[in-house]
């Protein structure tokens, strides 16, 4: 599977506004500890397991309570914390579901509907968290990307993604089959945005022209760009590198383009780190881009509660596959941007 993204984590502080949403309810409460509470243990117990402190599960708890709670009155239901730490073991390990049960003390099945539960009940927040550009001024944003390399008018930076999932039932199975013979989904990520309905076998140039996003580029409802790589066609409002800089101003456009969408690639792979099943989604197409988007949720959350970050995580392999039929208009505004800030 591969989705797309994109967002403003290219910030330091890329949603201090935004994060009023979360930290009017990460007020602290005082935790009642006892052996039946999954929370009850030291942050760094939670945090190795399942990726937040009690402080922010407890905020998951309260935001998913009102669609994943149990009816039942009954003793041994499953209660919300339960739940929450079901899904997000899974989400953080990327093991087998039986794990997943035999580490919480619950049958697969109770383990493999929990997560099914919490999945839906975060896509009912997607354009809550997910906002593009951000939660900041558009001003905020491209000062803060201009900082990063001087690179100008910058409001995202996006990139694709590949998810391995399970082989595809075989009327599609082709579809999901990308170039390095593997199934996967693309996904169009920047943070701020998402993408995650399209098999591996489409190029992120299609994906991204395919897009609500770029439709609402078209429609000139952005005043900004977007920055992306070679595997792009450049656009009038998608600004990607020379595909063979020619003179010093050429190279150091190309430079600064680089460095400025570096952040969308350190986002992947603290994403993929923070949620490891994104490695490898043992499900359908349609399950594993619910649980791309639900994992996207939860990165966002702990990116504006201020959660750790995983102290170890990779930078994607650097395999673009050039895309050189750029559109005139988008080669005309990369002159323009090269001739004033670039000379």
């Amino acid at each position: 599977m591969r989705s797309s993204k994109m967002a403003s984590p290219y910030l330091e502080n890329p949603v201090d506004i935004g994060a009023q949403i979360v930290q009017r309810a990460l007020r602290r409460e005082r935790v009642i500890r006892d052996k039946q509470n999954p929370l009850a243990f030291s942050d760094e117990h939670l945090y190795e397991r399942y990726r937040f402190s009690a402080e922010g599960m407890l905020y998951l708890c309260r935001l998913l309570e009102p669609h994943i709670k149990n009816p039942t009155r009954r003793s041994h239901a499953t209660t919300v914390p339960q739940m929450i730490c079901i899904a997000l073991r899974f989400f953080a390990g990327g093991t087998y579901l039986y794990e997943v049960g035999d580490a919480e003390k619950l049958s697969k099945n109770t383990v493999c509907r929990t997560i099914r539960r919490v999945v839906i009940a975060l896509q009912r927040y997607i354009n809550t968290f997910i906002v593009f550009p951000g939660h900041l001024p558009t001003v905020a944003i491209k000062e803060g990307f201009s900082k990063i390399a001087g690179f100008p008018r910058v409001i995202g930076a996006i990139d694709c993604m590949h998810i391995p999932i399970s082989t595809p039932t075989k009327q599609i199975e082709a579809d999901y089959l990308n170039r390095n013979a593997t199934h996967s989904l693309n996904v169009q990520c920047m943070i701020t945005s998402l993408d995650a309905r399209w098999p591996g076998s489409m190029m992120d140039t299609q994906i991204f022209e395919k897009s609500l996003l770029c439709q609402r580029f078209e429609e000139g409802l952005f005043d900004g760009l977007l920055v992306g790589d070679g595997a792009y066609a450049c656009q009038s409002f998608l600004q990607t590198p020379y595909p063979d800089p020619e003179t010093k101003p050429q190279n150091d456009f190309n430079m600064a383009l680089s460095q400025t969408r570096l952040k969308i690639d350190m986002t992947f792979a603290i994403l993929k780190a923070r949620f490891n099943c994104l490695r490898d989604l043992r499900v359908s197409p349609e399950r594993a881009s619910q649980i791309v988007g639900a994992c996207v949720i939860l990165h966002n959350i702990a990116t504006i509660s201020k959660e750790r970050v995983p102290n170890e995580y990779q930078l994607p392999p650097d395999d673009v596959e050039p895309f050189t039929q750029d559109h005139p208009n988008g080669k005309a505004v990369r002159d323009a941007i090269t001739a004033e800030y670039f000379t």
